[in-house]
């Protein structure tokens, strides 16, 4: 309230966008609508504007996320899919805003169109390629359909473990043996390098 009450947001009563896509409805009502607020992207994504919102809620997906936290979200390897888009952006916003929240929502696995084969969006360590989105210090809350973690101040054992937690049944075993392989499972939960 602080910063609307004291106008540092200019446009804190508006919808603040930067495109619309959609139907001509959609055109015709968004043209010249004192409720919607039009902004060059640097300032909409901005994440110290984003931050200025109290308990901001930050909603993204990914391709695939490591047992460590780290977010492949743009690409599947090497091969580009989508691009950074505001995950970023409104994720760092999350952090900055007073109670704020961010999170990513995906499937704990999905199957291969072409061979049935079930994968998990969960892994071991990205594909060869993969481009980091976000790093595991971006990352808040993960959440699948086996639950919702909060990786916040945790360490690399307590990420794995709350990671292993979310992921499909069918491959908990195999990311349980990674995580004792690389001794994530056998640091102190404080270690401070973890």
């Amino acid at each position: 309230m602080f910063f609307t009450e004291t106008h540092s947001i200019p446009n804190a009563h508006q919808m603040l966008c930067y495109f619309g896509l959609g139907s001509q409805e959609l055109y015709d009502w968004m043209n010249d609508n004192p409720m919607i607020y039009l902004s060059p992207i640097s300032y909409n994504n901005d994440p110290y504007v984003v931050g200025h919102n109290d308990k901001l809620v930050s909603i993204n997906t990914t391709i695939e996320v490591d047992i460590t936290g780290q977010c492949a979200s743009e690409s599947f390897g090497p091969i580009q899919y989508t691009a950074t888009g505001g995950q970023v952006d409104f994720t760092r916003g999350a952090w900055l805003s007073r109670g704020g929240k961010a999170f990513i929502i995906t499937h704990s696995a999905v199957e291969d169109k072409e061979s049935g084969e079930l994968i998990s969006k969960i892994v071991t360590q990205h594909r060869p390629g993969a481009i980091v989105t976000l790093t595991r210090s971006d990352v808040m809350y993960v959440a699948t359909e086996y639950g919702v973690v909060n990786l916040r101040g945790k360490s690399l054992r307590q990420r794995a473990q709350a990671l292993i937690s979310i992921a499909h049944p069918d491959f908990r075993a195999e990311l349980s043996d990674y995580a004792k392989e690389v001794k994530y499972f056998i640091l102190p939960a404080h270690d401070p390098l973890s």
